[in-house]
């Protein structure tokens, strides 16, 4: 089909889709926005990381340090760990390299896990189960939604060590919250590059995954004041599930209504090659887009010469969870009680040296993996 005859069916459909309720876009005042706490996070990403050179993910930005010294134990140890799930290739590349630095470790002699499939309520009673069953030494969490997993971890917490990563809980209960700068951080970077590449009016569709999840939230808060403070048209804000199918139809339906789509913002980049296929399915050239170390993005970025920026939540932060496990249980001081971990920008400027053509698609390139047992095998790759 020629470019023409496509504009021609993209104008019809769009008639018939002009009686359909556009997404909320006026901006409201979200429980997760903390202006301290933004521009916090914007001074980190100025400062440089303390801790080795080449193990980013034992790094750690303006740190204060927790003594550790009452939770010291002989090993060999028992490591449980509660996982909000495996339901994206974020959290897939993250626990295989966690499960990796448990195995190259000889002084934890046991790593049990409880999944919790994305639901809050068995994770809830994971945690119980871990605790009540007497065998843990430390508790590793990463919750699946902040404020349900907030009582659960405050209990684990007055029977054992515990470490929050990932996503964090409203309790200052565990030892060290671990996780990279944040969500303002990833979120205003994405926006502020967007304002930097678009002229006065143009459009911007914002795809979210769920809500509810601390770090997802700030990032679309952040992303929604920058945005707020700019000419540009917010045509739409749609939560994807992280499902690259309806991802795409999302962006199908918005290219149908509106005829252009000028940036596309994202909260995390799972989606975001079938986000970019949309636009080619129907023609249009790919806009500019945020997006994640993902090797499929990079790689689809890096070929076709498109325009783009992926702030990065590396997933090394889950070999950093195994690692102060082992600290606390040594008695080592470590960061606390946040572990704030370097966030790493990738720009058209530095897209290169990210690409790993011996990985496979969803991959992260961010994964802290490669001197770990297995690598890059284990990880799909070859």
């Amino acid at each position: 089909m020629q470019r023409k005859e496509m504009v021609a069916l993209v104008l019809a459909a769009a008639l018939l889709l002009s009686a359909m309720p556009q997404a909320g876009v006026a901006q409201r005042v979200s429980e997760f926005w903390d202006p301290d706490e933004f521009a916090r996070q914007m001074a980190l990403l100025e400062m440089e990381p303390v801790g080795p050179p080449d193990k980013p993910w034992l790094q750690a930005l303006d740190p204060t340090w927790v003594d550790t010294s009452q939770y010291k134990k002989d090993p060999p140890w028992t490591i449980c760990f509660s996982n909000a799930g495996l339901f994206n290739p974020w959290r897939v590349v993250g626990f295989t390299t966690m499960q990796a630095a448990v195995e190259a470790n000889p002084l934890i002699k046991e790593f049990i896990v409880l999944d919790a499939e994305g639901r809050d309520e068995k994770q809830i009673a994971d945690i119980a189960d871990l605790v009540a069953s007497g065998r843990c030494d430390l508790l590793i969490v990463s919750p699946m939604t902040t404020a349900a997993l907030t009582p659960a971890v405050e209990r684990a917490a007055q029977q054992l060590p515990v470490i929050v990563f990932d996503r964090g809980v409203n309790t200052r209960a565990p030892i060290t919250f671990i996780s990279p700068i944040g969500g303002y951080a990833f979120g205003a970077q994405g926006a502020r590059f967007i304002a930097e590449q678009l002229p006065n009016g143009g459009k911007v569709l914002a795809l979210r995954i769920s809500p509810g999840v601390d770090v997802l939230e700030t990032r679309w808060s952040a992303a929604e004041r920058i945005f707020a403070e700019t000419n540009l048209e917010i045509i739409g804000v749609e939560f994807t599930n992280d499902d690259r199918a309806v991802a795409k139809s999302i962006v199908t339906d918005y290219l149908l209504r509106y005829g252009q789509i000028d940036a596309v913002w994202m909260d995390a980049g799972a989606t975001t090659v079938a986000v970019l296929e949309a636009f080619e399915d129907l023609g249009y050239e790919i806009p500019v887009f945020t997006g994640e170390d993902q090797q499929d993005v990079l790689v689809k970025w890096y070929e076709e010469g498109l325009t783009g920026i992926a702030p990065t939540y590396p997933t090394f932060q889950w070999r950093t969870a195994v690692e102060a496990a082992v600290m606390v249980l040594s008695g080592q001081p470590i960061p606390g009680p946040e572990w704030k971990l370097p966030q790493p920008t990738i720009t058209n400027e530095t897209l290169a040296q990210y690409l790993q053509y011996n990985m496979p698609p969803q991959h992260y390139a961010l994964c802290g993996c490669e001197d770990l047992p297995g690598y890059p095998q284990r990880w799909g790759g070859r």
